[in-house]
């Protein structure tokens, strides 16, 4: 025989020490597991809410922004008018119909 099998052979299989149906989680760990359970749903649910409430004032931001910029817009049409008229530009003498 080789001196492998020989030592397969002497080496005993490990034996469990501590019986696998008494080692438990029991209540304690119960508790834990699902204490832990609710505070992931709760930290989900409020970082949820913050994400939509920043997404919300952006919109919103970009909805003011564009309404500034329209109203600047507009102010500079009005003044940029308004400048060619007193420049000396002549309106047309002929009334409507």
């Amino acid at each position: 025989m080789s001196a492998l099998a020989v030592l397969a052979a002497v080496t005993p299989s490990p034996r469990p020490t501590v019986d696998p149906d008494l080692v438990t989680p029991g209540p304690l760990g119960f508790t834990a597991i699902a204490l832990v359970a609710v505070a992931v749903f709760l930290l989900v649910f409020d970082m949820l809410r913050r994400v939509r409430l920043t997404r919300y004032r952006a919109e919103a931001n970009a909805a003011i922004d564009a309404e500034e910029a329209e109203r600047a817009e507009r102010d500079a049409q009005e003044r940029s008018g308004t400048a060619e008229d007193a420049g000396g530009r002549a309106e047309d003498p002929t009334p409507e119909r």
